[in-house]
């Protein structure tokens, strides 16, 4: 039987070899041991490499030696689960070890970064890092697009303690922690003025992504620069004052406010230039510089 690729390079990625990996799926499929002779013709792996596969594959624990009455050596795998188990345990103490001994030898940053990120999925990915990487508050701006590829990483925060501040442009989203949703201008509107959908994370007033995405295209950067991380905060905050301000006054006179106020009219003409701005950002390889709120006890 021929390894599926997919769980052959999964293999590879937990430390074993192609090789190792191919022979381990032949021996568990096989239900039965298996000399070096069938294992090389079940797994595709070369004869003459096959017997020092199997002794690596036995010295780490994934394979059994069996002996015969006539001293024929066969070979039965660790039972898959007990295997992932094994490698779990071995990657959690070593991660665990890393954990402690690594930051002891950092010395103190003496350059912050500022590095662009380019597509939806390198943004994603990055904003991860940093909703994981959060210990003690989380400042999120955020739409319902990508709040959905962030959600469980922002619960697991919530789940450690960490405070999560979050503006959401969704209606009746589950965030955990406080989350605000912006009602003083409609999520379209806002989408006009900008031209994408903004977006904001910060953990720990330490580091931060910022971005815009405009269908499933996206730009933006990443900072632990002390002052854009500032910014980014300040940003969250003064959108979610405004909005918690906007509940206290009459909605009619709020809203002609917004509309007929020549200052606030000013500010707001320069349609599309988020969007702009970013792009041209993302593009160029070079670094950058009314709502009714709705408050959720910590989920446990």
């Amino acid at each position: 039987m021929t390894a599926p690729d997919g769980v052959v390079a999964q293999l590879q990625e937990l430390g074993m070899s192609m090789y190792e990996a191919k022979a381990y799926l032949a021996l568990v499929a096989a239900g039965e041991p298996l000399n070096g002779y069938e294992v090389a013709k079940r797994s595709g792996v070369p004869r003459s490499t096959v017997y020092e596969t199997l002794g690596k594959l036995t010295a780490s624990g994934a394979t059994y030696e069996v002996r015969t009455d006539d001293d024929t050596v066969t070979y039965l795998p660790l039972p898959p689960a007990s295997l992932l188990d094994r490698l779990r345990r071995r990657f959690e103490s070593t991660l665990g070890s890393l954990r402690a001994a690594l930051p002891a030898i950092v010395p103190p940053s003496r350059v912050h970064l500022i590095h662009n990120l380019t597509g939806r999925d390198a943004l994603l990915e990055r904003a991860g890092d940093v909703v994981a990487g959060a210990r003690h508050d989380l400042f999120l701006s955020t739409w319902p697009q990508e709040n959905v590829d962030l959600e469980q990483l922002v619960r697991e925060a919530d789940a450690r303690g960490v405070a999560v501040t979050t503006l959401t442009y969704g209606e009746d989203e589950e965030i955990p922690g406080h989350t605000y949703s912006h009602r003083l201008s409609p999520p379209a509107v806002v989408l006009e003025n900008l031209g994408c959908r903004l977006f904001v994370a910060v953990a720990d007033r330490r580091e931060c992504v910022i971005g815009g995405f405009v269908g499933d295209d996206a730009w933006g950067i990443f900072s632990d620069n002390p002052a854009v991380v500032m910014v980014a905060v300040e940003y969250v905050r003064h959108d979610i004052a405004m909005q918690l301000m906007a509940e206290h006054f009459p909605a009619d006179e709020v809203a002609a406010f917004w509309t007929d106020d020549v200052d606030l009219a000013r500010l707001r003409s320069d349609h599309g230039f988020a969007a702009t701005a970013l792009r041209a950002g993302g593009s160029d390889g070079e670094s950058r510089p009314g709502g009714r709120r709705r408050r959720r006890g910590r989920s446990a």
